[in-house]
């Protein structure tokens, strides 16, 4: 077994096949195939198996993912110590985020992360549901996941750290009778047209599904899975729609109009770390997290919070 080979049996992992993962790596599919045989020769077992479509994963090969990542990992960990020596930390974030801390505080964070260490970048991967982000940490593709819940996560192999808890808010164009700005009643959604997500679980939708159970004339015009296009479909004046506090600067930068819902429900954003020895950048990444202190999107813009910053 070699660090080549299991950089190529990552690939297939990743990209779903023998064929995509030759193209990733820029290699003849033939060279792949024999050095994942050489492999599985040494392991003494097969680590997929090969369909008309594709291949899946043996229970063999689901067992070699996350050891596999951890040495991957272990490597550039190597590779960035040597290179830091100058005390000029540098190397990559690995982070997977739900959609709406994506949005803040993984922007602050990353700004402050890029200010102390100029050397340091992020890869963010993206998940839909808390679900996902663990499973992505627990098999090693990430070392740090950020997540939107309604209350404490406890998961075993991981630790969690609340960053803050974000009330949420109705945006609409330019031109929408919303107070900006300002706190209104969930009942400022009756007789509007609202834009939501398809699904029931998000914190957002159980806001809709709460109005309409109260018989509020609530109009769904449009349903998208993808929360990049609520601010568009806002400005064009489609519909309202119910986000997290965190798009407030955002969304006036845009010409929207906000308003805080006055509700109980609160978005929890929770920073979740593997347990163990973490890489250098993502210790880094997560003293940044611990030094981070809730924000107020309302009243507090990013321009101004960051002439507040002491520089490092």
């Amino acid at each position: 077994m070699d660090i080549r080979q299991l950089r190529y049996f990552l690939a297939i992992v990743d990209h779903g096949g023998f064929g995509r993962a030759a193209e990733h790596l820029r290699v003849a599919q033939p060279s792949l195939s024999q050095s994942i045989a050489g492999l599985e020769r040494d392991l003494g077992a097969k680590l997929f198996h090969r369909l008309s479509r594709g291949v899946v994963l043996s229970p063999a090969g689901s067992a070699l993912v996350e050891p596999a990542r951890s040495v991957m990992r272990g490597l550039r960990t190597a590779r960035e110590a040597v290179e830091s020596v100058d005390d000029l930390l540098r190397g990559t974030v690995e982070l997977v985020t739900m959609p709406a801390p994506g949005i803040e505080p993984l922007a602050t964070l990353t700004r402050r992360l890029r200010k102390r260490h100029p050397g340091l970048a992020l890869r963010a991967g993206g998940a839909f549901a808390p679900g996902e982000v663990i499973t992505h940490l627990k098999q090693g593709a990430y070392e740090l996941g950020l997540v939107g819940v309604t209350g404490p996560i406890e998961e075993p192999g991981l630790t969690s750290l609340l960053l803050e808890d974000q009330p949420f808010s109705v945006i609409g164009a330019p031109w929408a009778d919303i107070p900006d700005g300002e706190v209104v009643s969930p009942a400022i959604l009756a007789g509007a047209d609202v834009i939501e997500s398809p699904s029931s679980g998000t914190l957002m939708r159980r806001i809709v599904d709460d109005l309409l159970r109260q018989d509020a004339d609530v109009h769904i015009v449009a349903e998208v899975s993808h929360r990049t296009s609520l601010l568009p479909l806002v400005l064009d004046g489609v519909g309202l729609a119910i986000v997290p506090s965190a798009w407030a600067p955002m969304a006036r930068r845009a010409g929207a109009r906000i308003a805080e819902l006055d509700l109980p429900a609160r978005l929890s954003v929770v920073l979740l770390a593997r347990d163990g020895v973490l890489s250098a950048p993502a210790q880094a990444f997560l003293a940044e997290a611990r030094a981070y202190r809730p924000a107020d999107y309302f009243r507090t813009s990013i321009d101004s919070a960051d002439a507040a910053e002491v520089q490092p």
